[in-house]
């Protein structure tokens, strides 16, 4: 079984799901694909959690708790949000396996520690053997693999990070990873007549813009 989880450093709920991501890994084959979410929320006109007052400070309040309920050690970095295109570009420029998944995370989450550029990401470029970050986060390529990752997880319906794909199944954020082990135990879980009913379901009413 193969799977695709999309995720971007900014979300602090990627992190939170990292460790049963751990866990799926040892069921599934699970790539790790970095997404530049700003400009997902960009592309279908909405906005981040964060960029709501008040929901904002429940939410870092909830990521808090989340973590200590999870025994998760988890720091806040200096800002947030902050632009995590430096992050997201060093990940792919060494080789966008697990390894600097963790390892950028660790350094954002874990540690606390800003990383929004090259002197910021420095120490954890130096541990995954990126010798001049300012170069390989600078590069066409590497810009063009992140483009091109968010926008092949637009196409496959992906509206938000941490998202994991098992073939046509999408599992929205921190908070389905419980209905992800239900799948995973129940491939079939969601093919009752109900679930099928809802995802067709009218729309009875649409704000006015």
């Amino acid at each position: 079984m193969q799977a695709s989880w999309y995720f971007d450093f900014i979300s602090p709920f990627s992190y939170l799901q990292l460790e049963r991501v751990r866990q799926w890994r040892a069921r599934i084959d699970i790539t790790p694909v970095p997404v530049a979410f700003g400009a997902i929320l960009q592309q279908l006109g909405s906005v981040g959690p964060a960029e709501i007052p008040g929901k904002r400070e429940f939410t870092y309040r909830s990521v808090l708790w989340q973590a200590e309920r999870a025994g998760v050690t988890l720091h806040f970095p200096p800002a947030h949000p902050f632009n995590p295109l430096a992050a997201l570009r060093l990940c792919i420029a060494a080789g966008g396996g697990w390894p600097s998944v963790e390892a950028i995370f660790a350094h954002l989450w874990r540690d606390g520690r800003a990383g929004t550029n090259a002197a910021e990401l420095a120490e954890v470029a130096r541990a995954l053997e990126v010798e001049n970050v300012e170069i390989a986060i600078n590069s066409d390529d590497v810009k063009g693999r992140l483009r091109a990752n968010t926008e092949a997880a637009l196409a496959v319906g992906v509206f938000g990070v941490p998202t994991l794909r098992i073939g046509h199944e999408l599992f929205w954020g921190n908070d389905a990873s419980e209905m992800v082990e239900d799948w995973l135990a129940n491939p079939v879980r969601f093919e009752s007549e109900e679930y099928r009913r809802i995802a067709n379901l009218p729309v009875g009413v649409q704000r006015r813009r």
